[in-house]
C-alpha cells in the first residue's frame, strides 16, 4: 500500500490481468524475505516489515495455496521490467473492475485488513 491507502497492482509479462505482485516461497527463504524479494523484483518498490498476513487462498484447480500480506511501500518508484509489463496504484473502488474475482478478493481483504485473516477457495478466476 502507498501513503494514500492504494494497492499496487501489476500485469505480468506472461499474463493480461491485473493482480498483486508476488511469487513463490523458495525452500531456503523465510516468508518476509520472499515477500520483500518478490515485490522488489517485480515492482522496484521496497516494503516495510513486518507485514500483516491478511488471507490464505487455495486454488482448487491446481491446488496451490497463496498467502497474502498487507505491507507498506517504504522506498522506490514502481517500474516495469523483465517480469512486469505494467503497474498501477488502485483504490479499493477500482480493484473489482481491474482484477479477476480470485485476485480482487485478495487485494480487498488486504485493504480491509480483517482479523483473523480471510481463508478462501477459488477456481483460478472466481470464488468457490
Amino acid at each position: 500500500m502507498d501513503e494514500r491507502g492504494r494497492a499496487l497492482l501489476i500485469k505480468r509479462r506472461d499474463g493480461s490481468t491485473w493482480e498483486p505482485p508476488g511469487g513463490a516461497l523458495d525452500p531456503e527463504s523465510t516468508a518476509p524475505d520472499a515477500l520483500q524479494r518478490e515485490i522488489l523484483e517485480e515492482t522496484g518498490v521496497k516494503i516495510a516489515l513486518p507485514a500483516a498476513l491478511t488471507g490464505v487462498y487455495k486454488d482448487m484447480n491446481d491446488l496451490t495455496v497463496s498467502l497474502v500480506f498487507r505491507c507498506t511501500a517504504l522506498d522506490g518508484t514502481p517500474v516495469t521490467g523483465p517480469r512486469t509489463r505494467a503497474w498501477r496504484w488502485a483504490t479499493r473502488a477500482e480493484v473489482p473492475d481491474l482484477a479477476d474475482e480470485a485476485y480482487a478478493i485478495r487485494v480487498l481483504d488486504a485493504l480491509d485488513a480483517t482479523t483473523p485473516p480471510a481463508i478462501r477457495a477459488h477456481d483460478g478466476v472466481t470464488l468457490v
